[in-house]
This record gives structure tokens, sequence and C-alpha cells, in this order.
């Protein structure tokens, strides 16, 4: 295949968005991990279903960054997960550091790839990797709001006992407590859920998007959420080689839009072979101007903790 996508992180999120890559037979993928084997053998085991699956996707499994040069993606979910009482902010120290070393030896091997950002802290992991690449701002993308509005598409479709390919939602601000849906731009076949359910029902639903993540890792006690996360990583890349331009809610660096300056935020963006090719602005109510500041701000404060740590 032409494509070529590097996964760094070969763990449950990495493993599961290189196996709907290659299944998908969107690109050749490369899984990269530092634990000798591990990447090596989850390629080989993914290889040995494609006969199965039908694909003729190349998966190569290493621990050195060689096998990547001349990416188009780099997918980077690298970085210890939340456990149960931890919040994604606690991981910023120990992620951070991850995120340098990892976006140092991609930009070498691959100077003109996309970085979608996986890690988290989310917002604050983006922020990491711009500075450490260079790179201009539509090549670095964060993986937050894909995964937020699928969350609530899931939410809207189970409390309307409806089919999840007739919802459409979108969530945005940071990826955490802090995150912005907005009922009244979500719909069902065209529908705003605001005419089909009642605001308490839909302040529920929004408070468990909010939450999505730690319900997650609740139940399963030893680790996060992978499979929708891998699928919304995915989701952003296909968009990106197939040059589709859809309109997704991605962590963006902003300059601007919505009042925001200098933060990666959730926000509907096109993405396109150039990566994000623009930012959606869509008017907002005050309520949800707050809302959105507030998030911001959250933000704001990682990016101070950040500047304060020494990666």
């Amino acid at each position: 295949m032409n494509s070529k996508v590097t996964v760094v992180g070969a763990g449950n999120v990495g493993a599961t968005a290189a196996q709907r890559l290659a299944e998908k037979e969107l690109c050749d993928v490369v899984l990269i991990d530092i634990i000798e084997g591990v990447p090596q053998g989850k390629a080989l085991d993914l290889t040995e279903a494609a006969a199965i699956e039908k694909h003729d996707a190349q998966l190569t499994g290493t621990n050195d960054y060689e096998a990547s040069a001349g990416s188009d993606i780099v997918i980077i979910t690298a970085g210890i997960p939340r456990k149960p009482g931890m919040s994604r902010d606690d991981l910023i120290s120990t992620n951070a550091g991850i995120m340098k070393k990892v976006t140092q030896a991609i930009c070498q091997k691959s100077p003109d790839a996309v970085l979608i950002i996986v890690s988290n802290p989310l917002d604050a992991m983006c922020q990491v990797a711009y500075e450490t690449s260079g790179f201009p701002k539509n090549r670095i993308i964060g993986m937050a709001g894909v995964l937020d509005s699928a969350r609530f598409r899931a939410f809207i479709a189970m409390e309307l006992d409806v089919s999840v390919e007739n919802t459409h939602a979108f969530v945005l601000g940071g990826h955490g407590d802090t995150m912005v849906p907005l009922p009244r731009f979500s719909t069902v076949a065209g529908i705003p859920i605001t005419e089909l359910m009642s605001k308490e029902r839909i302040d529920a639903l929004v408070d468990r998007t909010a939450n999505g993540g730690a319900e997650i890792v609740s139940l399963l006690k030893t680790g996060s959420a992978y499979y929708a996360p891998a699928s919304a990583a995915v989701e952003m890349a296909e968009s990106i080689l197939k040059d589709k331009k859809k309109i997704l809610p991605c962590a963006a660096y902003l300059e601007g839009e919505y009042g925001i300056n200098d933060l990666f935020i959730g926000v509907p963006v096109k993405l396109g072979a150039n990566g994000i090719e623009g930012v959606i602005e869509i008017s907002l109510t005050d309520d949800e101007k707050a809302a959105l500041k507030k998030s911001a701000d959250a933000v704001a404060e990682l990016k101070s903790v950040l500047a304060g740590i020494d990666y």
C-alpha cells in the first residue's frame, strides 16, 4: 500500500487502532512499543488474521523507529493508563516525558507526518507534541471530541431506542470533566434531541458523557477504555488519508477562534490531507460560551503545570 501509519504504543488502544487500520485496508501499519516482543507479537498475530479478515495491509512490529520512516500519520497512544481514583491530570508529569521522547523520535523519521495524539491528559499532551515537534499547528491534532461525541451518540441511541447511525452529536472543550456537550447541535435523523427528550434526561446524558471514561475505568478496574478511543483515532486518520474533509470535533491549537488563544481545545474542524484544514466556528449561547471558557481555563491550568515540569 502507498500510505503508512505508525502507531506508537502497543497497548490496548494502540493494538486496537492497528487492527482497525489494517482491517479497513487504509494503509500499512507500523506498531512501536518499548517492550521487546510485544509489538512484534501483536503485529504477527494481526498478520495471521489477515487471511481470514481478507486484507493485504502489511503490519510491522518493532522497538525502534526505523520502520516508521516516511509515515503519513503517526498515532501516539504511548503513556501510562489511568487507574481507578486517578484523574487524567495525575498522569501529566510521567506522560509529558514520554510524549517528548516519542515526538523527537518521530520528527527525525517522519518530518512531514500528521500527528494524532491520544495519550492523556490529551490537551496537555498535544501541547508537548506541538512544542517539541515544531510542526505547524494543522499537523498536531488531539483525539478527544470524536470519542466524546461517540459516547454522547451512544447514550442518545440507548435512551431513545433508535439506531446509533441516525444520531449526530457535538462535544467541545477539553477532554475531561469540563467538556461541553452541545444538545442544540445533537440530533436524531436531523431532529434536535431537545425535541425528543426532557431537559432532565438530556442533563443526565450530558453528565454521563463527561464522565464516560471514568465510568469505564471504574468497571474495568485495571485499565481504561480502548475500543472506542481506537475507533475515534482511526476515523480521524481515515479522513486524512482519503482527504475526505470530514467535519469532526478534535483538539486543535486555537489562535483567537472562540475567543481562545494558544491552547489546544476541542472544536469542530475540517480534516483532510493536510490535517486540520479549517476550524469551524459556530454561534454559542451565553451559557455555552461560559462552559467553553470554563473548559479552556481548566486546560490553561494544565498548560501552566506543564510549564513547571522538567520533562
